[in-house]
């Protein structure tokens, strides 16, 4: 509960995050048929540049700013900038969309959003930035819980981004565990897993966790800026990817390394993506 998003919004972590959903969403809509966007931890929808907390750590010039700076983006990385563009009236970068603002961009007539946020101001917020649409539901409740009762949808086609702050010690066995009753409930579903790499070993073992649940076809796509050895320090981030779309790892291996470049880490960063586990 203590954990607010706006300090951090826009930092490199978010845009890996977001660049790789807007990919998600964009094969979704390659087939007629509607889906459903499950968003299990929310946010607020949006974050404002300019306010005290973004301007305290200023995380975002070392990530959106320079990537959208970048003078030739890879052609897997547009549409994402266009939206990220399109959230802000000019020239300016004054306004970061989190997850349920491109969610909501990209979303089509028949097409549904839930949104789940267990803080209750930024509830509250949420709901009053994504205002009243009937494609759009916010719920004041925990992410793992809309696991439970979310699942299945009625449409059988869509995502569901899990995307937790990790300040409680036991998040990777929420995680796992809140995976494989969603995945019984609804094994066709996309699921995309967010996290944060600071040292390798608490990785290591949230990739263990998540493997013991036996689900197959999960693919891993990580991005770091430096070598993970320091538990302190972000130095990277990642996303396990289950049921990914068709061709989605060769969409990715153009990406990441152009990403990487754009953020100014080509030296000493490093990009992974594999099969954590095959089909």
């Amino acid at each position: 509960m203590n954990y607010r998003h706006a300090y951090h919004a826009g930092c490199f972590s978010d845009v890996v995050k977001h660049a790789v959903l807007v990919l998600l969403i964009r094969h979704l809509k390659e087939k007629p048929k509607p889906f459903v966007i499950l968003d299990t931890h929310a946010g607020i929808g949006r974050y404002d540049l300019a306010s005290e907390p973004a301007l305290k750590t200023r995380e975002f010039e070392a990530g959106i700013a320079r990537v959208l700076a970048d003078p030739s983006p890879p052609a897997e990385l547009r549409s994402y900038l266009d939206l990220v563009r399109s959230a802000n009236s000019g020239p300016e970068l004054r306004w970061y969309p989190g997850s349920p603002w491109l969610a909501n961009a990209l979303l089509g007539a028949r097409d549904r959003l839930v949104l789940a946020e267990l803080h209750p101001e930024d509830a509250r917020t949420l709901g009053l930035t994504m205002g009243a649409d009937r494609r759009i539901q916010v719920h004041h409740m925990d992410g793992y819980r809309a696991l439970k009762s979310m699942l299945p949808p009625k449409e059988r086609r869509g995502l569901v981004l899990i995307d937790p702050p990790f300040e409680v010690t036991d998040e990777a066995e929420r995680i796992a565990r809140g995976l494989k009753h969603a995945h019984k409930r609804w094994a066709t579903g996309l699921y995309a897993i967010w996290y944060p790499i600071k040292d390798r070993p608490p990785i290591d073992r949230l990739h263990g966790l998540i493997v013991a649940t036996g689900i197959r076809r999960m693919l891993v796509a990580e991005l770091l800026l430096r070598p993970p050895r320091s538990p302190e320090t972000l130095n990277g981030s990642g996303l396990v990817l289950v049921n990914p779309p068709w061709r989605l790892d060769e969409s990715l291996k153009a990406l990441l390394p152009a990403l990487l470049k754009s953020l100014g880490a080509a030296r000493h960063g490093s990009v992974r993506l594999d099969w954590l586990v095959p089909e």
